[in-house]
């Protein structure tokens, strides 16, 4: 015979408390999240309470500055917005065999993209899927990492170490780009030709949280360097990163083709240094096992036609700007 308990366990989660749970995560109380789904509080409430009952699981305690989430519903989050992630993709599939693109798309996009060919991409997209409403967003993989692990970012335009696509990504490379060690125009080290001459230096650095020992593989274990890293500002934006490196005195480690950038020209300098550094990656980066959206697609193949546009462009400024890229497509 079956127990009440299993008969609760059984029971099926409904995408109401679906959506009452991830509003509240957003907002972060249940009347912000009463307010976002134009409901009343009392009726965000009923549909947690019922998804607590029905797991016979604690998903959240409610202190005086808001929800604060257990494991149990920081997992169920995840899945959460999964579900409605795919329900998104569904719905858009279905309105362009009906003629109409809609939806929303949400991508990462790193920066040296951003700062060069990304204005080009997006109107390029937004002619061919007006509809489709378009979120961006600055794609240091520490950024991206969780918002393409919970469903929340479609997927990215960027670096992923090798020892971190198997795990949960899928990654289709682009592009090879060189990377190189940059400070800025007139630093002290600006003529350094060792990494080993820069150790007593002040650095920034971004990485996702399971990316550090790559990082540091790559940029200094493997030469033989040892840096104190308590000398390492970990920076989570471009615009923190920029500012140590042009106001601090920072050094950092990046794309090579961020010194001939248009907004960093004339402002950064990619050190001549004796240690060479492998290319690095720039990707189509996914969750594994979850096909891309139409929208997806149409913004991935906008991003490889102006990739290649430039590419083969003759200006001045496109040969300095993929000098120091390779395509792969």
């Amino acid at each position: 015979m079956m127990t009440t308990r299993s008969c609760h366990l059984g029971t099926p989660m409904k995408l109401h408390q679906l959506q009452a749970l991830i509003a509240s995560a957003e907002t972060g109380s249940i009347r912000g999240a009463a307010r976002s789904l134009n409901l009343s509080q009392a009726a965000v409430t009923k549909a947690l309470r019922e998804l607590e009952t029905a797991q016979q699981l604690p998903l959240f305690v409610r202190t005086p500055s808001g929800l604060n989430f257990t494991e149990y519903g920081k997992v169920l989050l995840t899945h959460a917005r999964l579900v409605l992630k795919q329900l998104e993709h569904a719905q858009a599939e279905l309105d362009q065999l009906r003629g109409k693109n809609s939806g929303r798309l949400c991508v990462g996009v790193t920066p040296w993209i951003a700062l060069t060919l990304l204005p080009e991409v997006v109107l390029e997209f937004r002619q061919r899927m007006p509809e489709v409403r378009l979120e961006l967003f600055e794609s240091l993989m520490a950024v991206a990492q969780p918002l393409l692990r919970d469903g929340s970012m479609d997927f990215a335009i960027g670096q992923l170490h090798p020892s971190q696509a198997p795990q949960d990504f899928s990654c289709e490379t682009l592009l090879d780009y060189q990377t190189s060690v940059l400070v800025r125009q007139g630093h002290a080290r600006q003529d350094a030709r060792s990494i080993h001459e820069l150790l007593d230096q002040q650095w920034t650095l971004n990485y996702a949280p399971d990316g550090h020992d790559a990082l540091m593989q790559d940029l200094f274990w493997r030469h033989g360097a040892q840096i104190d890293e308590r000398r390492i500002v970990r920076a989570h934006s471009l615009a923190i990163l920029q500012m140590l490196v042009e106001h601090a005195d920072m050094c950092t480690w990046g794309p090579t083709i961020m010194s001939t950038a248009p907004p960093f020209l004339g402002r950064l300098v990619s050190l001549q240094l004796e240690e060479q550094f492998e290319p690095r990656h720039l990707s189509i980066v996914t969750r594994c096992n979850v096909a891309l959206s139409n929208p997806a697609l149409c913004f991935t193949d906008c991003l490889l036609q102006v990739i290649r546009r430039h590419a083969r462009s003759a200006r001045k400024e496109d040969r300095a700007l993929f000098e120091t890229v390779r395509l792969r497509v």
